[in-house]
């Protein structure tokens, strides 16, 4: 079945270039100019990924991100400006999965399109394997990839399901920032550190009762993040 993707900017000659360049790769591209065309096509349809610029008329990328979050974990790519820090952190808490810096050459993107397409493909249980970790009232199963607290659904999103997964199957083992951010992101990603930081706070604020006293992800200070058993 061939990928679906959503490509979100103003500028339509980078549209134009990305849809061009992706669908060589027998993907199937919609195109949106604004945050209420993409709002609406997000709703309407199921896409793989959603590659959405910051800037936009109407809603902003940040904007768009947050409402998507609210009933969707499809990976979300943010295009942001040259340098600006902000705009990534920003575009990570609002919940999107990775960023790409303009200007950016479209082997890049098609490239990073692809590998987060591939990590948030649910992976093919073993015949023995349990498919399903839980600790006290929190829960996720590997091969649909979903979490649960009590019973009740948590909306995560891939590269947050990717780091509680890797953290719930070694409990108790501490990993370091730069180790999470190689093992879940891969060696090629650009971004730094704060980028995990980012992602276990706003998993805390999804499966802690009381996100500044853990119960579940503990911090290891000066070192990194373990998950207590």
């Amino acid at each position: 079945m061939a990928r679906k993707v959503l490509v979100v900017d103003d500028e339509k000659l980078i549209v134009k270039g990305i849809r061009f360049s992706l669908e060589q790769d027998d993907m199937v591209v919609d195109c949106a100019y604004d945050g209420q065309e993409a709002l609406d096509l997000a709703s309407k349809n199921q896409y793989d990924v959603i590659l959405l610029d910051v800037m936009l008329p109407k809603f902003t990328g940040f904007e768009v991100c947050q409402q998507i979050r609210e009933y969707s974990d499809v990976p979300i790519i943010m295009l942001t400006a040259k340098g600006d820090d902000m705009d990534k952190i920003l575009g990570l808490e609002y919940g999107a999965d990775d960023y790409i810096t303009k200007p950016f050459n479209i082997l890049e993107v098609k490239a990073r399109i692809k590998a987060i397409m591939r990590r948030s493909e649910p992976k093919t249980p073993k015949a023995v394997e349990n498919t399903e970790l839980s600790f006290g009232e929190l829960k996720i199963n590997t091969e649909s990839r979903r979490g649960y607290i009590s019973e009740k659904e948590v909306n995560l999103t891939a590269k947050e399901f990717d780091l509680l997964e890797l953290l719930m199957m070694h409990p108790n083992k501490v990993y370091g920032r730069e180790e999470l951010l190689n093992t879940v992101w891969g060696y090629e990603y650009p971004g730094d550190v704060r980028t995990v930081d980012v992602h276990i706070r706003r998993l805390r604020e999804k499966i802690e009762t009381a996100p500044s006293d853990p119960k579940y992800i503990h911090t290891k200070w000066g070192v990194g993040y373990y998950f207590q058993k």
